[in-house]
């Protein structure tokens, strides 16, 4: 059989390339409830526009270019305002010194395996919603939806009494000294709040399977903005409120969040949404329960691989004192504040790739892997350029410390440079996972970062003694391992045989 021919990172735009046969043969159902015509509107800021406003389009047909977009762009304000609750956190904390930075940073460390289950979650229920979309099947759809929230619900419960009673325990596990485990009041609390982190991620990854981008980025916004008005209220006592100091933070976050997924199940009552998850869907249905937990569990283990790595990197950066770890901290939101809208945009491909599949287009999905690509590489080379430059003054905004200042300068210039590895190395895994093929990243994970990454970062650290810079070039090193390794799986083209 001869080899399919795939295009390079280099080649010119192929969204307007002719549909191939294939392609020709068959192709998705219309959404019934869909607003657009054959006829779209043209321009960057109509198309932002159109985005915005959650404009219902096949995205199995018409240009590849405006389907990125109008995923795209909500999809990167929704992750922008889930960044900016770490950061906000970070900015009123900053106000309350390096031990209450550092407890933040620990425990983001530990949350962080919570997101990854979640993810991991989200990332099986956006597949198969995708799909199901895709392929006209739209109580199929809601059906794998249902069964996405009652799994949700049934994890979230033992992480959250696990994490509320050993939060303590939690902290000194990694290696927090006896002023940063004074915040354990705080780990408690976000991790009390676990279901919170699960409903808000599980809801949005059906919302964006559906192509409902906009609705996910509102829920976002509307958690966010009470984040940040209850931030430094239940923080500093302002007004009527309580002074409860970091804790404050926690509450703050977990109300926000709470409030988002009321609004998410809100839309998904609603009669005219793409997905409406009504009481039969919510009934136990064992066949796709089955299905979406094949897809899900190895999601799971891929993100949890990942952020079970980035917890031994933090570890070994707590090595080197409170200081240190602080500036760390710091450095990390400022990167997420980039990595999580990159995310987004990321998302975009699974949505892209999980729909085409869906009608029977696997060249198309293909392409859209592509040009939402290259739009990444373009938006993180900016991000990165901005870090190097901006570097003392960005860190220098989030604490005084003089002793934490300069430290975070280096690590924030150090990291940017992977930043713009990252950007084909996101899209790629997102296409990986839409495709329902999560096997593959995750067996890169488990190499890269586990068997390379942090053996690479303890021995430079110690043995050869660079210390934290050498932990932060080997995150560097891994990523740009990492990218190569999936663009040359992603070219092989196994994953467009996959059926979920």
């Amino acid at each position: 059989m001869p080899s399919e021919q795939h295009p390079t990172i280099s080649e010119p735009d192929s969204e307007t390339e002719p549909i191939s046969r294939n392609e020709r043969a068959s192709s998705a159902q219309p959404d019934s409830n869909a607003n657009s015509t054959s006829a779209h509107r043209t321009g960057f800021w109509n198309v932002v526009w159109d985005s915005l406003k959650g404009t219902r389009e096949d995205y199995t047909s018409g240009e590849l270019s405006r389907a990125v977009m109008l995923l795209a762009v909500p999809m990167v304000l929704e992750l922008v305002m889930e960044s900016t609750f770490g950061l906000v956190d970070a900015y009123f904390v900053g106000r309350l010194g390096a031990d209450a930075v550092a407890a933040v940073g620990l425990t983001e460390s530990l949350i962080i395996l919570v997101f990854g289950v979640a993810m991991g979650l989200s990332m099986g229920t956006t597949a198969m919603v995708s799909r199901r979309i895709g392929e006209g099947d739209s109580e199929g759809a809601c059906l794998a939806a249902g069964q996405a929230v009652l799994t949700a619900i049934l994890i979230a419960a033992p992480i959250g009494v696990v994490g509320v009673l050993l939060a303590p325990r939690l902290l000194g596990w990694m290696g927090a000294t006896p002023g940063v485990a004074q915040g354990w009041p705080y780990t408690a609390m976000l991790f009390g709040g676990s279901a919170t982190i699960f409903l808000l991620f599980l809801n949005n990854a059906i919302f964006r399977g559906a192509g409902d981008a906009a609705i996910a980025m509102r829920a976002l916004w509307i958690s966010n903005l009470i984040n940040i008005v209850l931030d430094p209220c239940l923080i500093f006592g302002w007004g009527p409120f309580p002074e409860l100091g970091l804790v404050g933070a926690a509450v703050a976050t977990t109300i926000g969040r709470g409030t988002g997924v009321v609004f998410q199940f809100w839309m998904l009552a609603r009669h005219d949404g793409r997905v409406r998850i009504g009481r039969r869907h919510l009934r136990v249905d064992w066949d796709v329960m089955r299905r979406l937990w094949r897809v899900s569990i190895s999601g799971m283990v891929q993100f949890l691989v990942a952020t079970a790595n980035w917890l031994g990197i933090m570890r070994i950066v707590a090595l080197f004192g409170a200081p240190t770890l602080a500036a760390y901290t710091i450095a990390l939101r400022l990167i997420h504040f980039a990595i999580l809208p990159s995310w987004g945009m990321s998302n975009a491909a699974a949505t892209l790739v999980g729909q085409n599949l869906g009608a029977g287009k696997p060249d198309r999905a293909e392409r859209a892997v592509w040009v939402t690509g290259r739009y990444n590489f373009i938006f993180l080379a900016g991000i990165s350029i901005v870090f190097w430059v901006f570097a003392e003054s960005l860190i220098a905004s989030f604490i005084s410390d003089p002793e934490v200042i300069p430290i975070g300068v280096e690590v924030l210039r150090i990291l940017s440079v992977a930043q713009v590895t990252a950007a084909y190395t996101m899209v790629i895994a997102q296409a990986f996972n839409g495709a329902g093929d999560t096997d593959t990243p995750t067996i890169i994970n488990l190499i890269v970062y586990w068997l390379w990454q942090l053996p690479l970062a303890y021995t430079l650290a110690r043995p050869l003694g660079f210390g934290a810079p050498g932990v932060f070039a080997a995150v560097v090193i891994a990523g740009v391992t990492w990218a190569v390794t999936a663009i040359v799986l992603f070219r092989r083209g196994t994953w467009k045989r996959k059926k979920i």
